[in-house]
């Protein structure tokens, strides 16, 4: 399998303190920043000029390494940018002007650190005398994303753009990956300076510690084969460790069952028989229970999230945790570690290998057999599942099921926010990393589309689907404009169940059906007469062509092979599928909020029966 069919990582370029410097090039802070961004080994940027960073933009025009892809709003940058670096593992740039062009980057920004996406956001800014002058369009970006960056630098001197972008390049794509920002000042790019590279670099205080503590690491492996109920935890850092090999040599090893979250489908392979699904508030029943009667939770590159832990004092009470992350802050913020490891989740798991097999050696292995009659019994009784609407309508999982079984190998499927993501992370088979992205922390509506544009531009040989829900879609949609423009021919699936699916669902359950803002059509005329099912205002079929897309409405099951068939034959242009669905279908497995992940239910008013084997 070739590097780019894996979604493997193309490491970025890291700033050197030493090393052949070049010749000194006498250019504007501009130029000094585009080549930055060529040095660095940037190709992609995502963005629209303004005032502040227009500057940049001229120099940009002459770039031969730089393609720069024109977006319709600077979310769709932000979000392209976190999709690019998600589907190839580069950093993904965005750029915007300052104040309100910097401001639409805060959500995207938010998303990214909150998922760990390497991203660098480079915003205009108003001249350096106008500064807290409240100039127009002037917004105090750096302080304004603080918060939900991992560094943020506000460059006041020409000569030290090329040190910025090396840093920011370093700190974005190192350690835990995060978002970012450079903000630079209109007339520091207008600015004459001497470009060289590479830069001094300098990050006193910045250290991620990649190698994990020998110690520490013997004491998991000592647990793990003296469990008799382990789980391997699995979360998204351990695909941005690119560690996905050695998971499966560890789990092999082990015997001992996975579960992949939200963030981390794809880093085992869902067919494996050690898969028990994902874990959290729509989780399969028995990767739910898994960690909930578990002895031991060996956690990796994960941070005992609320979505997968519920009540957090009633989460796992029987279970020691080892806990390995690159980030010391996440290990014990939620949940207390017996065995606190730090280090890059690639390394753990690679030391820990060798420790199990150590222990196996001395004639020390694990006795999961109980365990994995119980699981396999909660496997076969509690399977994943839907039923067909009863009046013919089109099932919206059957409609994501078949979806994902008529997608070519490698597929990446990008997915939007609410119901239609749950049933993309159940129906769909995620075997390679890097083919499943989402906005699992956040939770942003509208980033499907702009992520698969972005994945698509990275990817270019890979078939991008975005998995959307007609109240997401209608956030971001004009980003369809720029795949067309740009010959990013991604492929959109519109769940359309003309409402905010998540949101009424939890009206049916817990608000007494009680329809608040939720429905997104028109309600019955004066006649009592109910419209068509699904959003129809806008027609989303005439609006998708009106930006330069093959458009096609699916109302019936009999057609749904044909319209994916057509939908992925068509690489000429990106393709939009309007898939009317039943309104009324919900996600199942859930643990409603706020309470424990006992009290699980595997259908409306159906709770697993386990029986009382969880005492020792």
């Amino acid at each position: 399998m070739t590097e780019q069919a894996t979604g493997a990582h193309h490491p970025q370029p890291r700033p050197r303190s030493g090393g052949q410097q070049s010749a000194p090039e006498h250019v504007t802070g501009a130029k000094s920043l585009i080549r930055s961004l060529e040095e660095v080994g940037a190709e992609t940027v995502f963005g629209i000029p303004g005032g502040t960073i227009l500057p940049a933009y001229d120099p940009m025009m002459d770039s031969s390494r730089l393609r720069h892809v024109l977006v319709r709003h600077e979310q769709g940058a932000g979000h392209a940018a976190t999709g690019y670096a998600q589907a190839t593992g580069r950093v993904g740039v965005c750029m915007a002007t300052s104040g309100p062009g910097a401001t639409n980057l805060v959500t995207p920004i938010a998303d990214a650190m909150m998922d760990s996406v390497p991203l660098v956001a480079i915003t205009g800014q108003v001249v350096t005398k106008a500064i807290g002058t409240d100039a127009f369009q002037e917004a105090d970006i750096v302080g304004i994303t603080m918060p939900i960056t991992k560094h943020s630098f506000l460059v006041t001197r020409p000569e030290d753009i090329p040190k910025a972008i090396a840093e920011a390049f370093h700190i974005a794509s190192t350690g835990r990956p995060g978002p970012v920002l450079v903000d630079i000042p209109k007339d520091v790019l207008q600015a004459q300076t001497t470009f060289s590279w590479p830069p001094q670099s300098d990050l006193p205080g910045y250290r991620p510690v990649t190698k994990p503590h020998a110690k520490q690491i013997r004491e998991a492996a000592k647990l793990l084969t003296q469990a008799k109920r382990p789980v391997l935890y699995v979360g998204g850092g351990v695909l941005k460790a690119h560690a996905t090999a050695e998971l499966k040599v560890l789990a092999e090893l082990t015997g001992a069952p996975v579960t992949t979250t939200l963030m981390a489908l794809g880093a085992f392979p869902d067919s494996h028989p050690l898969h028990l699904g994902m874990p959290g508030m729509h989780g399969s029943v028995t990767a739910v229970t898994a960690l909930q009667k578990a002895d031991l939770i060996v956690a990796l590159g994960a941070r005992f999230d609320d979505r997968v832990t519920g009540k957090l004092d009633s989460f796992a009470p029987f279970a020691k945790i080892v806990h390995a992350d690159i980030d010391p802050a996440e290990i014990g913020k939620n949940r207390a570690a017996d065995v606190p490891i730090v280090g890059d989740a690639r390394e753990v798991i690679a030391d820990l290998v060798q420790a199990v097999q150590k222990e196996h050696t001395e004639g020390i292995t694990g006795d999961y057999t109980a365990w994995w009659k119980d699981l396999n019994r909660w496997r076969e009784t509690y399977p994943l599942g839907y039923e067909q609407p009863a009046d013919g309508s089109l099932s919206p999982q059957q409609v994501i099921e078949r979806i994902g079984q008529l997608a070519p190998e490698g597929t990446i499927f990008a997915a939007g926010v609410g119901q239609h993501q749950m049933w993309a992370a159940h129906y769909i088979q995620y075997e390679q990393p890097s083919t499943w992205l989402n906005s699992g922390g956040a939770g942003t509506m509208g980033y499907a589309v702009p992520a698969a544009m972005g994945a698509k531009a990275g990817q270019p040989d890979r078939t991008v689907w975005a998995v959307d829900g007609d109240g997401c879609f209608q956030m971001t949609n004009q980003e369809l404009t720029t795949c067309a423009l740009n010959n990013i021919p991604i492929k959109v699936a519109i769940i359309n169940n003309g409402a905010l699916g998540m949101v009424r669902q939890w009206q049916t359950l817990f608000y007494n059906q009680r329809y608040s803002n939720t429905v997104l059509h028109s309600g019955p005329d004066a006649d009592g007469k109910q419209p068509s099912a699904g959003t129809r205002v806008p027609d989303f079929v005439k609006l998708s062509e009106a930006m330069g897309c093959h458009a096609i409405r699916c109302e019936s099951p009999d057609d749904l092979d044909k319209v994916i068939e057509e939908a992925n034959s068509i690489n000429d242009r990106p393709v939009v599928v309007d898939f009317i669905v039943h309104e009324d279908a919900m996600v199942w497995p859930m643990v409603a909020a706020g309470t424990s992940n006992d009290e699980v239910m595997f259908a409306r008013d159906v709770r697993p029966d386990f029986g009382d084997n969880e005492d020792d």
